[in-house]
């Protein structure tokens, strides 16, 4: 399933941030104007995830792994909550 940032939050204006969640891992892609950052990452290899929801506003997520961090604003409330529920039952099925 593909997740698009709001083109209304802070730094998405232009490039809006993806999430793609997939059979075995996540890709995440953060556009830039000249470059921008793609991250796929293994369900095994998330050590942590951690969602910002705050009352107004959009929602910030992140994901730990292997030592780094990677973020990514704009998403609704309910988006993030769907993705970090997917990523827990990502990594539990790679661990059965």
């Amino acid at each position: 399933m593909k997740y698009v940032a709001s083109r209304l939050s802070e730094g998405n204006k232009i490039f809006p941030a993806e999430i793609i969640t997939e059979e075995n891992g996540i890709t995440i892609k953060i556009p830039g104007l000249f470059s921008g950052d793609t991250t796929t990452i293994a369900y095994d290899s998330i050590s942590a995830v951690e969602i910002d929801t705050p009352l107004i506003g959009y929602s910030t997520i992140r994901f730990y792994h292997s030592g780094n961090k990677v973020e990514a604003h704009g998403f609704s409330k309910s988006d993030v909550k769907e993705i970090k529920a997917f990523i827990e039952q990502g990594r539990n099925r790679s661990r059965a």
